[in-house]
């Protein structure tokens, strides 16, 4: 499947909140690309002048990836509690890069400096949980915080742990993408 169908799928579930007579053909959709029906998981980011403007997703494939990309596209512009509603003259600017995962795997590790072995920068997307809450980065986010510790003290922040919640030997599980932009 080329990768334009996918950003198309995106946009025009953005778009047809803007414009009533926008419409996604599932039906065509599945017929033509049946590797849609399969469950996936997607991560659809929002950039609008270099910076962050949405990001929502899903970190476990649990629907079909036609309708993964639909709710996530939408959700990013529209739903995500960060940021206000998309709107249509944002909408006309913004870029729309869409991650597709692998299916988590738990990360066994005795202590930081085991973890740290077993974390490759650029290539894994990770997730940290603990208490039954959780936060993620995607793999690209190491362009901004490209050391281990600036990447863990950022994500533990972001979930709202201690910045220093390594230390409490959280459930750690990584991913991969597939980009798409």
């Amino acid at each position: 499947m080329e990768n334009q169908v996918l950003l198309d799928i995106a946009k025009k579930s953005i778009e047809k909140k803007f414009d009533s007579n926008i419409k996604i053909n599932k039906t065509k959709l599945l017929v033509d690309f049946p590797e849609l029906k399969e469950n996936g998981a997607t991560f659809v980011t929002l950039i609008l002048d270099g910076q962050l403007r949405g990001c929502i997703g899903s970190l476990q494939a649990y629907r079909p990836l036609l309708d993964d990309l639909i709710s996530n596209a939408f959700a990013a512009a529209f739903e995500d509690p960060r940021f206000y509603e998309l709107s249509l003259e944002e909408f006309k600017k913004v870029k729309i890069e869409i991650s597709i995962l692998s299916t988590p795997v738990e990360v066994i590790y005795t202590d930081i400096k085991d973890l740290k072995s077993k974390i490759k920068p650029n290539i894994h997307g990770v997730i940290l949980q603990k208490d039954g809450r959780r936060s993620t980065f995607l793999p690209q986010v190491w362009e901004q915080l490209p050391t281990f510790e600036e990447f863990f003290s950022h994500l533990c922040h972001k979930g709202s742990f201690e910045v220093n919640c390594l230390e409490f030997h959280p459930q750690i599980f990584t991913y991969e993408v597939k980009k798409i932009k």
